[in-house]
């Protein structure tokens, strides 16, 4: 009988770690009776999770890709846009709905410490990660509090901007101003996580895989199909809008099948992208033309990250940070914040948070422990108004703030100290700044001093490493993002339907260049 019940409780449990690791919000589509006015020409805004500019271009080369091929032809294509820091979904998320960077939308990582009210942050990054923390907790903070008390309220989103103009289709970021009434599935209900009447606040046009779906005849929703999570439930919504001409001013479909096989296989995987060409194709051939299509819509599809191979030797490939500061009492993310704990590790696979509890802890102090370790590119820490940057390859030290005499390439202007090969910046007699490595590497990594409250070191790695902690996820010979390196930076972005282009390549400039794309439509 304790066996039977043992049983029931782990597959009762295994099906809510499903949904939580998969899934989120949960809700109910008030559906409009008639088309948005507010411009002529939709704006379509397909996020394909973790492509990347050499892979797509192989799976053209191939004529895997004929989709993606006919609207590079028919648009413009931008192979090297810059994301956001860390290069984690949900803070990349936040920053292309609000336009900000994570100093001003306040969505640190997506794990991270809330020194405020000690407690240890997660969405779901890994499953066991999920045990540890608590499934209920990381269920509440994904439905409840990222979207409503961690993204910043000083900040709106596009969907906010638009206020019933905009779609949202299986996006982790989504905050709008409809409220939208949860639909409680059985078990969640049964196990307490959520009550009748639960709600969030949403755009109109709200689809999150089985929660919430737009069209009724959409079956992609089976447990083999995440519940939903899979880029044929996304395509099947999006043409739903389409052909019941729903289709509102901006839309922000997401497809997530991509980026699981890139972190499986490696960088130079193409199944996924020629699988979410596939799904393109299917959209366009709603349309008596592909012509047709491109011309009564603007379609932009995009990456949002890249990612690094990780190596194949797993005592190499993963950085244990606790070892490293095995000196020091760390805590453990299974309980509460202990009094006798002095360092907290927010861990986001090629980047990690490491925060100093303890006041006697000096930040330099801990930094210098670190560089030790060769596979660290650089670490970095807050000192009054300034950051500093060190690394184990290159002497000395790198002090940035803004406001100096020297203007990079995107017309920020920033005082620089010290070693500026620490980031890889090239400063010209000129005062300007070029950024290799590490694209707007002052503006990224600065922002995440400012994200949140804290005192706390940044560490980041170099290709071919991540950071592993307690059940932290790893993707040894396979891939992984959230470093400020350009290998997780970059990513492609095709448009087509309009010649307006952003003021700078970058994911933070990308919500003013929709605005304004939708404003010029409706003239």
């Amino acid at each position: 009988m304790l066996k039977l019940s043992l049983g029931i409780l782990i597959i009762l449990m295994t099906l809510v770690l499903i949904y939580l690791y998969l899934i989120q919000p949960i809700v109910k589509i008030n559906k409009a009776d008639q088309v948005s006015d507010y411009a002529s020409k939709r704006v379509v805004m397909i996020i394909i999770d973790s492509i990347m500019d050499e892979p797509l271009q192989h799976a053209i080369r191939k004529g895997k890709a004929p989709a993606l091929e006919f609207l590079i032809h028919n648009g413009n294509y931008y192979p090297d846009m810059v994301s956001s820091y860390p290069t984690m979904s949900v803070t990349i998320d936040s920053t292309l709905l609000t336009g900000t960077y994570p100093n001003e939308h306040k969505v640190p990582a997506l794990v991270w410490y809330d020194a405020q009210n000690k407690k240890f942050i997660s969405y779901g990054s890994a499953r066991k990660e999920i045990m540890k923390v608590g499934v209920k907790q990381v269920f509440h903070n994904s439905l409840f509090e990222l979207n409503h008390h961690h993204l910043s309220s000083e900040v709106k989103t596009i969907h906010e901007e638009l206020n019933g103009q905009s779609a949202s289709i299986n996006t982790l970021m989504y905050r709008a101003n409809h409220k939208q009434q949860l639909n409680v599935p059985r078990i969640l209900k049964m196990a307490g996580f959520l009550e009748e009447g639960d709600s969030i606040n949403g755009p109109e046009y709200f689809s999150y895989g089985i929660l919430s779906k737009l069209n009724p005849n959409n079956h992609k929703t089976h447990f083999w199909q995440g519940f939903g999570f899979n880029d044929e439930f996304s395509t099947k919504e999006l043409k739903y809008l389409i052909e019941k001409n729903y289709l509102p001013s901006y839309s922000l479909v997401y497809f997530s099948d991509n980026d699981k096989k890139v972190h499986k296989n490696g960088v130079k995987e193409t199944k996924g992208i020629e699988d979410a060409d596939k799904q393109l194709q299917e959209i366009l051939n709603g349309y008596p033309s592909w012509e047709e299509a491109i011309q009564d819509n603007i379609w932009i599809v995009m990456g949002d990250s890249g990612q690094s191979d990780i190596g194949k030797d797993k005592e190499q490939a993963l950085i244990d940070l606790r070892e490293m500061l095995k000196g020091y009492n760390i805590h453990q993310i299974s309980g509460p914040i202990q009094e006798q704990d002095q360092i907290v590790l927010g861990l986001n696979e090629r980047m990690s948070f490491v925060y100093l509890l303890d006041s006697k802890l000096e930040q330099g102090d801990i930094a210098t422990q670190l560089k030790t370790d060769e596979r660290i590119n650089f670490i970095a820490w807050k000192q009054d108004d300034r950051v500093n940057v060190i690394s184990g390859d290159k002497q000395g030290l790198l002090s940035f703030r803004p406001d100096g005499k020297f203007t990079d390439s995107y017309g920020q202007k920033w005082e620089i100290e010290g070693n500026e090969k620490i980031l890889d910046l090239s400063l010209s007699k000129d005062q300007r700044i070029t950024y290799q490595d590490f694209p707007d590497g002052l503006a990224r990594l600065y922002s995440s001093f400012y994200s949140h409250s804290g005192r706390y070191l940044i560490v980041d790695a170099k290709p071919g490493f991540e950071f592993v902690g307690e059940g932290s996820p790893t993707h040894v010979n396979g891939a992984s993002h959230g470093s400020l390196y350009k290998h997780d930076s970059y990513f492609p972005m095709i448009v087509t339907g309009t010649d307006l282009e952003p003021e700078h390549k970058r994911m933070v400039d990308l919500k003013e260049w929709i605005l304004r794309i939708l404003n010029e439509t409706r003239q």
